[in-house]
């Protein structure tokens, strides 16, 4: 009996519906998701209850009442679900592109319908307020939208007669099984920006979710075997730092996708194309903000305080650094008044505008790096520790913190915070700030507030940043283009999504073709062909 049979034997297996402890189908569920006591891994379409003698706690972040528990996939399980993944793959990738398609049509139209049950899943097991999680589940959905028209974006090229009777062509076909890990601050978008596209490419897929935020996957799954995803094609497995090497290492797997920390993105590239593989990491950004005294005023101030400590500063593109030239740094005042007025709560809490910090040792860095600000001669103008929020004395709650007069050589420009902290510098002009930013090593994205068109195109021409807003605070491309983060941001061959993304999943394979109704009388020939004369 191999692995995979040994593993799907009916007394190891449970259905997610009994996990869950429900009857109804998916789309009889409105309310809140109650969570499995353990979360499943899910093997050729099979939610499989791992036997791993590992197991972590999964905690709400606003209570730190255990929402579930995680397994750390034992090597034979983990094995289990590349053997799936490589056994679906020639039927899948010789599945018609329309059907794949059709597949994904109905898997968009699933995620829309249960997109607040997902939402609330989110909201409990990662902390963030239920408006952000609702902008979480649709930004996914936006790339499961456009994978459902990837047959335009894998046609090939044609061009005949490049030689007597001889045509030249190429197709983009799928690489085969590819692995993804996930992070934790977007537990539905991230994963669907990587396996809807790459299994509507043809590919079969081998996903690690991170292990704070586990069980939105699994609910993403179990719609996608509503949709119609074959067995195998999908798979889920759990863990932590093994289940992360064996993806770089498996022999299987010839790509791997991966979205997170610095320290994690380049051990992943590191390892993974050491064993030969495609990689897109995603990494670590300081996203800067640079304000002209033209810029509208209010406008701006607000667009600047949203992007700053909206998702508790715990995205990969929040505004986490501002850059005043000139009169702007008037401004900050203003903008300290306005942040201070913004309601840290649990995320399911009605007004609530930040929810708590993913984790205590996560809340614990950030207040670490505030403090090095002042140690280091920098001023805290708004304070957001030790924030009490009524009814939840356990939380991870950090409030917006503002820090002035802070210069390159602190620890607080220099490392990323990933909290709801902006650190504010001051620049004469915009050459001096476009200057600035372009020393700071990474590079995934920067807005510019301004009024002037000339000043616009000066900033976007200059700026050595893959993502650039002009008055848009969070320029996160739509998926019709690419996430096109740069420098120490990003590590890889290519991007995420779009046509990118469609590059990343595929390869190009050219024929050169000769068809002739006579046989050539010309005999052997040993030197280089030449074509086209």
């Amino acid at each position: 009996m191999s692995l995979l049979s040994a593993l799907l034997h009916p007394a190891a297996r449970q259905s997610f519906g009994s996990i869950l402890g429900r009857t109804a189908g998916v789309r009889a569920m409105s309310t809140v998701p109650q969570h499995p006591d353990k979360v499943p891994l899910f093997i050729n379409g099979e939610f499989v209850e791992s036997k791993s003698a590992v197991w972590h706690d999964v905690h709400d972040p606003a209570t730190q009442e255990v929402v579930t528990r995680v397994p750390e996939a034992t090597s034979e399980e983990m094995q289990a679900a590349v053997e799936a993944a490589a056994a679906a793959y020639p039927a899948w990738h010789k599945t018609s592109i329309g059907a794949r398609q059709t597949v994904m049509f109905k898997y968009q139209h699933l995620i829309r319908e249960n997109q607040e049950r997902l939402a609330r899943m989110i909201t409990r097991e990662q902390g963030k307020t239920l408006e952000d999680a609702r902008g979480d589940v649709f930004r996914g959905l936006q790339v499961v939208e456009y994978a459902c028209g990837a047959a335009s974006m894998m046609m090939g090229e044609t061009v005949e007669n490049v030689g007597p009777n001889i045509d030249t062509y190429s197709y983009r076909q799928p690489l085969g099984v590819v692995g993804g890990v996930t992070p934790f601050n977007f537990p539905a978008m991230v994963p669907l920006w990587m396996f809807p596209l790459a299994i509507t490419c043809g590919n079969t897929f081998v996903l690690k979710p991170s292990e704070r935020v586990p069980c939105s996957t699994t609910l993403l799954m179990e719609l996608a075997t509503e949709a119609g995803v074959p067995k195998g094609v999908v798979n889920v497995i759990q863990g932590k730092h093994d289940a992360v090497n064996f993806i770089c290492d498996a022999p299987q797997i010839r790509a791997v996708s991966f979205v997170g920390g610095e320290r994690a993105g380049m051990h992943i590239h590191e390892r993974a194309t050491a064993n030969g593989k495609r990689v897109q990491s995603n990494m670590a950004a300081k996203n800067h903000a640079t304000i002209l005294p033209d810029a509208l005023k209010e406008q701006t101030i607000n667009q600047l305080v949203g992007a700053s400590f909206g998702a508790a500063g715990q995205r990969c593109m929040a505004l986490s650094t501002a850059v005043f030239v000139g009169e702007s740094r008037k401004w900050v005042p203003d903008i300290v008044e306005r942040a201070a007025k913004l309601s840290t709560n649990a995320g399911h809490e009605p007004g609530a505008d930040l929810g708590p910090m993913i984790s205590p040792e996560a809340l614990r860095r950030a207040e670490e790096l505030i403090a090095s600000a002042e140690q280091q001669g920098a001023t805290i103008a708004l304070d957001g520790r030790g924030v009490k929020v009524p009814g939840y004395p356990k939380g991870n709650f950090l409030a917006p913190t503002i820090i002035t007069g802070v210069t390159p050589k602190m620890r607080c420009y220099e490392e990323e915070i990933f909290g709801p902290v902006l650190v504010c510098l001051e620049a004469d002009t915009l050459d001096e700030a476009i200057a600035l930013i372009n020393r700071n090593p990474y590079g995934n994205g920067t807005a510019l507030f301004t009024r002037s068109g000339a000043a616009a195109r000066k900033y976007q021409a200059e700026i050595d940043v893959g993502q650039v807003g002009i008055n848009v605070p969070i320029p996160v491309p739509l998926p019709f283009f690419s996430f096109t983060g740069s420098r120490r941001s990003f590590l890889g061959s290519t991007h995420f999504y779009g046509k990118m993304g469609v590059n990343f999943y595929t390869q190009t394979k050219t024929i050169t073709s000769m068809w002739q109704e006579e046989a050539l009388p010309d005999g052997v020939r040993t030197s280089m062909p030449i074509l086209g004369n």
